[in-house]
Parts: C-alpha cells; sequence; structure tokens
C-alpha cells in the first residue's frame, strides 16, 4: 500500500495563529518555570485525520512549527497506513495521533500497538485519541479511556489540577476555565490522573456532582502514554494552561525510549 507521508513547514501556520496559540508567558506567572525535557533530535510521527470537526489539519499549522522549533524531526501524515511503515515505525520516538471517529485495519492497529508496547511514545487530545477508533478496544486500552458524552456541546467549564507535583502540571493554576466540549469519558481506574473536571447536571441531571478525569498518563508495555481531553477546537489553546499542559505532556511521553518507567498505577478503588 502505498503511504501518503507528507513533511509540512512553517509556511502552513499563519502569523496570526502562531502569535495567539504560541505564547509562552502567562502561564506560571510569578513562578520558576519547570525544567522540562528536551524535544532536540527527537523524531515525531504527526498522524491526522479523520473527522474534520476537531480540526486535525489547522492543528498540524499549531503544532508541527512548535515541535520543528523544539528541535524535534518530525515527519507529518494523513494516512493510517504510515503505522505500516516497519521502518518508520522502528525509528520514531513519540507518535502524536490527531484522527476522530475513524476507522483502523487490524494490520494498522497492530503495527501501532507493537510499536508502543516496544517503547514508543504516543501522545494525542481530546477526540482525535479519545475517540478514534471506537470499536477497537485495545487501543482504548492502551489509551486508558474513552469518549462516551459531552452534555450540552460547547459549555462552561472548570478544570481542577489534582496532582501539582508532576511535572506536567506543576506550577500551573490549581483551576482554570474552558468553553468547549466537557468530556465525559470511560477511563481505566488505574491511569495517573492530574487534572479533572466536575459536571453541574445542568445538561444531564443525573451526573450532577460528578467527577471525570481531564489528563492522565500511562503506560502500555514500555511505552509512556499521555492523553488529554482538552482541544476541541485549536481555540482551546488560547487558555494557557490547556496549551501549557499539552506540550508538557508531549515532552514526557517523547522521553518514552530513554528514560526508566515511572510508578503510573494510582487505583482509583483501594
Amino acid at each position: 500500500m502505498k503511504i501518503l507521508i507528507k513533511k509540512i513547514g512553517m509556511a502552513v501556520l499563519t502569523a496570526a495563529i502562531l502569535s495567539l496559540l504560541l505564547p509562552q508567558a502567562g502561564w506560571a506567572k510569578g513562578k520558576e518555570k519547570v525544567q522540562e525535557p528536551s524535544l532536540k533530535g527527537k523524531k515525531i510521527l504527526y498522524v491526522y485525520g479523520g473527522w474534520a470537526g476537531h480540526e486535525p489539519t489547522q492543528s498540524v499549522g499549531v503544532f508541527v512549527p512548535w515541535l520543528k522549533e523544539e528541535g524535534a524531526e518530525v515527519t507529518v501524515s494523513n494516512s493510517l497506513d504510515s503505522y505500516l511503515d516497519e521502518k518508520l515505525m522502528a525509528s520514531v520516538d513519540l507518535i502524536i495521533q490527531i484522527w476522530t471517529m475513524g476507522k483502523i485495519t487490524k494490520e494498522q492497529e497492530a503495527a501501532l500497538l507493537k510499536a508502543v508496547k516496544n517503547g514508543t511514545g504516543l501522545a494525542g487530545w481530546h477526540g482525535g485519541t479519545g475517540d478514534a477508533f471506537r470499536e477497537n478496544t485495545e487501543f482504548q486500552f492502551m489509551v486508558g479511556g474513552q469518549w462516551v458524552a459531552h452534555p450540552g456541546g460547547v459549555i462552561d467549564y472548570s478544570v481542577q489540577i489534582t496532582n501539582s507535583k508532576d511535572p506536567v502540571t506543576s506550577g500551573l493554576s490549581k483551576s482554570f476555565n474552558m468553553h468547549s466540549e466537557q468530556y465525559y469519558m470511560h477511563v481505566d481506574p488505574n491511569v495517573k490522573v492530574l487534572a479533572t473536571t466536575t459536571f453541574t447536571g445542568a445538561h444531564a441531571p443525573w451526573i450532577d456532582g460528578c467527577t471525570v478525569p481531564v489528563v492522565w498518563k500511562k503506560f502500555y508495555g514500555n511505552g509512556r502514554v499521555f492523553y488529554s481531553s482538552l482541544g476541541h477546537v485549536m481555540a482551546d489553546y488560547k487558555v494557557p494552561e490547556a496549551l501549557e499542559i499539552q506540550k508538557r505532556g508531549i515532552r514526557w511521553a517523547a522521553e518514552s525510549k530513554y528514560q526508566p518507567k515511572e510508578t503510573w498505577v494510582e487505583p482509583a478503588y483501594r
């Protein structure tokens, strides 16, 4: 099968979007910036596609230039057949997948699962990773959760940082507001949860007061997996905390082959 892989440069992102969505200041005003892992020299496969409403194409323009500025070597692909390229998959340190409500073949899925099990990191957000392949439970097992509802559609809600000691969330505001889809997810009860959101019941009274994870990290085999349910559209990343969390999660997952395994199991029902 022919694999369609494209290298996308800085020209994809207009100066207006770049200045709007990629600020470095403001997320930790008055606080010392956390020393983060470097993406320099890291090989990253950025796979995008699926439902256009989650702006997969626009996400390339937001994140790929930043990855390259960080020093990463990025391969951008709009085909799941990229997972069948054994040489490519063996070489990458991190896979970023933004592909909502799609179909993946058994062969494509097996190749992706194998790469992550063997130590390649995986990072993603919102439906691009948390609602990618609804029929593929092993993929959901790897991610650690699956979208099931967003009561009320695009609404105002808040996110609470529940673990401020983790480098992904250290120094960020304990709570921040979003105007977006508030994801209600079915979640692995053993993932390391970093942030949550609580539902008011305004749009589904039976979930009033229910708290659901928003950001987590975990392992699948030897591979680091990072997920955030934020990022319905790229405008969500005008919220500095949402953008900073995603950047840090990407950096963390990219260290999968180079850093020892962390203790990530945090049982919710102990």
